[in-house]
């Protein structure tokens, strides 16, 4: 078996699964930044995150490759950071390869000099020249080359671009203390321009890849909902109410939301919703369930509340501890394949699902071809009653055939090969789920969801607290709370 390198006493999920690679990771630190100056090496580190497909894609195609690991080892200094312990490396090192490039993502590779000062860096890169990508091997070995044959070019290449990310964020700063600054005229221009960037036949905003962007139809709903009576705004005010929700209703019916189990997937890579990136992260269903709840108290329509429940349901099935503090998120893998847990063959609905197999199917588009990699992705093209009455079928019947056809398909689910779970705790996560959970009894009167607030908040009180402190922790995993909390941590 591998030997274990420097990140098998973290606590992350994220660098354990790195811990018995080839690569010589060592976690962020002095033991690293240290050995670079003493050594003379560039640092290379590399940013992701547990639930993160292309990180595992480049783990199992570079990391675990002897080869490549060899050439890390001998050239660099090689450190992984989890962005989620810690967004504020990840913030600064994200901004170096944003100016770079031009884009961002994770996995995130940025390579700095031994005084910690980043000159080159990317996202993904292949183990073979591939879409107009240098292949890994040939990125490590031309920066190599730099350092050694050009490292004046590549300290004033550092030094130019610390101090572009230094006055970036020294600049920009504005003083909001003015009364007038949030003004009804900044407030409609702000409705125009989000609706400007609207999708309006599938609900959402802008080209895919596209992600729910929550507070933008939160806003939507709140601008809709203070309108209601003012006749000067009836048409701004329709607008931003349907595009709201339009977007809940298409999101809700798609492949972003897990038909079968509840819980949304973190974007989808279509226009339709149809296909999502399926980590399912604990952040992004605490923002889906605050704004359904606005949505439903607005509407009164019960498939939010039935969404509200499930969504509530699927966290607390899968991302909770036995204590109440909520884990960070799910894989998008398993068995080695993105969403392999959660998509169908025609065969099997068929084989488990009996009389009930041909509405089961017809009704979330299971067919023979499939509608994604000839597998199929749940979706409800149609609403129950449209379905219904193309299909004559009573609705309530057909009710009580997709809940039955649900309960099945999500036991049988179960007994797959599941993602893997990031089961650590992030203090700013587990207080927005809190604030979900408050505000979907607040809007539904369920005394389940208060009951589940105050057992988490105890949590949070008492294990992510500074002893004799109103200071609090970032993470906590298996009784260990580590890293000082950032602002969101206090603000959420």
């Amino acid at each position: 078996m591998q030997k274990a390198n420097h990140l098998i006493n973290e606590t992350s999920p994220y660098l354990l699964q790195h811990a018995y690679n080839p690569v010589d990771w060592y976690p962020w630190g002095d033991t690293a930044l240290n050995k670079a100056k003493a050594e003379n090496k560039p640092i290379l580190i590399s940013i992701g995150y547990a639930a993160c497909h292309w990180c595992h894609v480049m783990e199992r195609e570079s990391f675990e490759d002897n080869t490549t690991a060899q050439l890390m080892n001998s050239n660099f200094i090689n450190i992984k950071i989890d962005r989620e312990e810690r967004p504020d490396l990840d913030h600064i090192y994200m901004d170096a390869v944003q100016a770079i490039t031009g884009s961002g993502g994770w996995p995130l590779n940025v390579f700095l000099t031994p005084e910690a000062k980043p000159f080159y860096g990317g996202t993904y890169f292949p183990p073979n020249r591939a879409h107009n990508r240098p292949s890994w091997q040939e990125v490590l070995t031309g920066v190599t080359e730099a350092f050694v044959n050009r490292r004046n070019e590549i300290d004033k290449q550092a030094e130019n671009l610390t101090a572009h990310l230094l006055k970036s964020y020294s600049t920009g700063q504005t003083n909001t203390e003015d009364d007038n600054f949030f003004t009804p005229a900044r407030i409609e221009e702000a409705v125009e321009n989000i609706l400007k960037m609207a999708d309006r036949e599938w609900g959402g905003f802008g080209r895919p890849p596209k992600f729910p962007q929550t507070s933008a139809i939160r806003f939507l709903l709140r601008y809709a909902h203070l309108h209601h009576n003012n006749e000067n705004s009836t048409k701004s005010r329709k607008e931003a109410f349907d595009q709201a929700i339009l977007s809940l209703d298409k999101m809700i019916s798609g492949g972003i939301y897990d038909q079968i189990g509840g819980g949304f997937a973190r974007y989808a890579t279509d226009s339709e919703w149809l296909v999502p990136h399926f980590e399912k992260m604990l952040y992004d269903n605490a923002l889906l369930i605050m704004v359904i709840c606005e949505a439903y108290q607005l509407t009164k329509n019960e498939k939010y509340k039935e969404v509200i429940d499930e969504t509530i349901t699927f966290v607390t099935r899968e991302l909770m501890h036995p204590d109440g503090v909520f884990y960070a998120a799910l894989d998008a893998d398993s068995e080695g394949e993105e969403g392999r847990y959660y998509v169908w063959s025609k065969q099997e609905a068929d084989e488990i699902l009996g009389e009930l197999a041909p509405v089961i199917r017809n009704y979330y588009d299971i067919t023979g071809a499939g509608n994604w990699e000839h597998s199929n992705i749940l979706w409800v093209r149609k609403k129950a009653q449209q379905f219904a009455y193309e299909n004559n079928i009573d609705v309530n019947k057909l009710e009580e055939i997709v809940k039955k056809g649900k309960a099945i398909m999500l036991a049988q689910r179960q007994n797959r090969h599941r993602p893997l779970t990031d089961d650590k705790a992030i203090l700013g996560w587990n207080a927005l789920m809190n604030a979900a959970c408050s505000t979907a009894y607040a809007a539904t009167g369920n005394e389940v969801y208060k009951e589940l607030a105050e057992t988490n908040m105890q949590f949070l009180l008492s294990r992510f607290s500074k002893s004799n402190s109103s200071e609090f922790f970032h993470t906590w995993k298996n009784g260990i709370a580590r890293i000082p909390a950032f602002l969101d941590d206090y603000a959420f």
